[in-house]
């Protein structure tokens, strides 16, 4: 099963798919996090929602970039959050994919999807608010926008959460 969660920021879409997982069935539970934690601030709130994940049984692997590189067992039961930042990491980091961010991307959880047992992939909704950007931020869109359009074809499912509420689209 491959079930992507999509939702703006504080929609409630974390919670949602962590308890999608929660209630996948047996298999090692992983937790792929894709946000690096800059500054003091950073680095404390990785810290505070690895402590919530390992009371939920969540084995935390960081993975920044190269998610075609994660270190996943077969039949473990597998959450990626959130696409957002692994695609802004692969962008812009220096050992990211850059020009072939979106190639990396879905090469990568095509593998994760041929592994796991379950696969729920988190991504933020970016593209309605409305608001022109500079050219850089509307290249990241487009990419990001790029990359969930491929992702929801290759899903299973897709679930939008709003408000808390999850409305499913596929």
């Amino acid at each position: 099963m491959f079930h992507v969660i999509t939702g703006g920021s504080g929609s409630g879409k974390s919670e949602y798919a962590e308890n999608l997982v929660l209630s996948a069935g047996e298999g090692e539970r992983i937790y792929i996090a894709t946000m690096i934690p800059y500054g003091e601030e950073g680095r404390q709130r990785v810290e505070r929602h690895r402590k919530l994940r390992a009371q939920k049984r969540f084995r935390t692997v960081e993975c920044y970039t190269g998610l075609e590189n994660a270190d996943i067992p077969p039949g473990g039961i597998v959450l990626l959050e959130c696409m957002s930042n692994l695609t802004a990491n692969e962008m812009y980091e220096p050992d990211g994919a850059h020009e072939r961010t979106a190639e990396a991307i879905l090469r990568g959880v095509d593998r994760l999807r041929a592994r796991a047992k379950h696969l729920f992939v988190v991504t933020n909704e970016v593209f309605s608010d409305g608001l022109a950007y500079d050219e850089e931020t509307m290249r990241y869109i487009a990419c990001l926008g790029a990359v969930n359009c491929a992702l929801a074809q290759r899903a299973d499912a897709v679930t939008e959460v709003v408000y808390g509420i999850p409305v499913k689209v596929k």
